[in-house]
């Protein structure tokens, strides 16, 4: 879904998406945004072994199919969070809007990780066993999760009222990776605080409230179509306007 996995452009295009679309959020200064991961032999890096342990010693066969659904990196897995018609092929506006977004991300992911090095659960500690796919990438911030949190902030612009399950969503999404044995809880938290920052950006950005816009409406248009369909299933017709 994002860099070191299958990216949100190809699962939507067939190809990684090239350039800028709304931010270079490789711009960034990593150092002053993200604050740097426990540093190798502290407690705080002993708790964060143990906390990746203890949940790969408390994972059940249900955990394990959810942690090798957020590895996969579906594209509009939050249809859980906003209703299951929530999906490409009736929102190829908020498709297009996705992909653009996700297309920017990689510089910050690849940057961010190249400054902070640091090693996977797995390959810092033998005990660790993941069940999913070992990526190969450093593993902080988690890049996962900065897919996670930037998608959750721009779907609570698209969709305020679920704002609180967007984001509970998202955190449950992020700790996937927790579970699956790839990352650290410190590597959400990370990419958490970079997907603030690329947020920001992104609402700052004109390109993107008028993709932004364009999305609102055809959600809005949507919305409006599904209610006149069960309107008329039950016999009963909207009122035009003025009427």
């Amino acid at each position: 879904m994002f860099a070191g996995a299958l990216s949100l452009a190809a699962l939507l295009s067939g190809a990684t998406a090239v350039g800028v679309n709304f931010v270079r959020t490789d711009d960034f200064d990593f150092a002053k945004v993200v604050p740097a991961p426990p540093a190798p032999g502290s407690v705080a890096a002993a708790a964060d072994l143990d906390a990746v342990l203890q949940a790969q010693a408390w994972r059940t066969p249900e955990q394990v199919d959810w942690a090798k659904r957020v590895a996969a990196g579906d594209v509009f897995v939050f249809s859980e969070a906003i209703g299951a018609w929530f999906n490409a092929k009736n929102l190829p506006e908020t498709a297009a809007l996705l992909r653009g977004v996700d297309s920017d991300l990689d510089g910050a992911i690849n940057a961010s990780k190249k400054m902070f090095a640091r090693p996977r659960p797995f390959a810092a500690d033998p005990r660790v066993h993941p069940c999913v796919s070992r990526s190969h990438g450093a593993s902080y911030p988690s890049g996962h999760a900065i897919g996670f949190f930037v998608e959750a902030g721009v779907l609570s612009e698209i969709f305020p009222e679920r704002h609180a399950q967007i984001l509970e969503y998202a955190h449950r999404l992020a700790w996937g990776r927790v579970i699956g044995g790839v990352h650290y809880p410190t590597d959400l938290a990370g990419g958490e605080v970079l997907a603030q920052a690329i947020l920001e950006r992104l609402k700052a950005s004109a390109a993107f409230q008028e993709a932004l816009g364009r999305s609102r409406a055809e959600v809005a248009a949507f919305g409006a179509a599904k209610v006149g369909d069960l309107l008329r299933a039950a016999g009963l017709e909207l009122c035009p306007a003025g009427a």
